[in-house]
């Protein structure tokens, strides 16, 4: 698929999340009806309704690639598409649930393992952000486009890492040990791509977790701004694996993270 056409389709599908966005705000506004599914993990009508817009959108752009969502995933067939779509409708539906301010709707398109479009909804920070091609990622916000290559944010000396918890495991402080890390902020989502991305924020390692469409929008969109993404084991990350379930990850706004 050539740039010009990927660039296309990623920039007709930001109407689509925007609205999406406004929706998942609307519904939770209004009271969310949550159920469980079989794996324990809530889902609410708002994750439902923002996977149907999305979907909808995707099938009409490319109907002839194959979609696999988190919530309508058949976890009993084997992935062996070289060519799909990973959509999580809202990644972080916890935070929904809670009104907190850090879930995000995503899309990505894999090519032979590898992410190369993304696109990432944070409603309520009133940011998205895009990507489909190494050197083109953007940012939306405040109605200005802004391009992402990861130009450091903290100020020399401070190295700030990511994690998905309040108190990361001894296998992850000891890895961000060995980059001067010197402060750790916890973040929910794929948010914390798109903030690597931005410069914001430095380094985020984690152990094996989660599923292949909780990361593969935002991998797009940060290492298509010039991230280094790799596993703890500085294996390469990719994608279209049998059962989805995703590796280690090390993610890393520069070789240098003082630069």
């Amino acid at each position: 698929m050539k740039i010009e056409e990927l660039k296309n389709i990623s920039e007709q599908l930001i109407d689509t999340f925007n609205q999406a966005g406004r929706e998942s705000i609307d519904l939770y506004l209004k009271g969310l009806k949550i159920t469980i599914k079989e794996d324990k993990s809530p889902v609410s009508n708002g994750d439902l309704r923002v996977n149907d817009l999305i979907t909808n959108r995707i099938k009409e752009l490319t109907p002839n690639i194959p979609i696999i969502s988190e919530e309508t995933v058949n976890l009993n067939i084997k992935n062996t598409s070289k060519v799909f779509w990973l959509i999580d409708p809202i990644d972080g539906t916890k935070e929904y649930i809670a009104g907190r301010d850090e879930y995000t709707l995503n899309a990505a398109l894999i090519i032979n393992t590898v992410p190369v479009l993304g696109v990432v909804g944070v409603p309520k920070k009133e940011r998205l952000f895009y990507s489909y091609a190494p050197g083109e990622s953007y940012l939306i916000e405040s109605g200005d486009i802004k391009k992402l290559n990861c130009k450091k944010k903290q100020p020399k000396g401070k190295i700030v890492a990511l994690s998905s918890v309040v108190k990361p495991s001894d296998i992850i402080l000891n890895k961000l040990k060995e980059f001067n890390v010197n402060s750790i902020v916890k973040m929910a989502s794929s948010y914390k791509f798109c903030v690597i991305a931005t410069g914001e924020f430095d380094i985020y390692a984690a152990r094996e977790r989660a599923n292949e469409w909780d990361y593969a929008a935002g991998h797009a969109v940060a290492q298509n701004a010039g991230a280094i993404i790799k596993t703890l084991d500085e294996k390469p990350f990719l994608y279209g694996k049998a059962d989805y379930r995703n590796p280690s990850l090390l993610i890393k706004r520069s070789e240098n993270l003082n630069d």
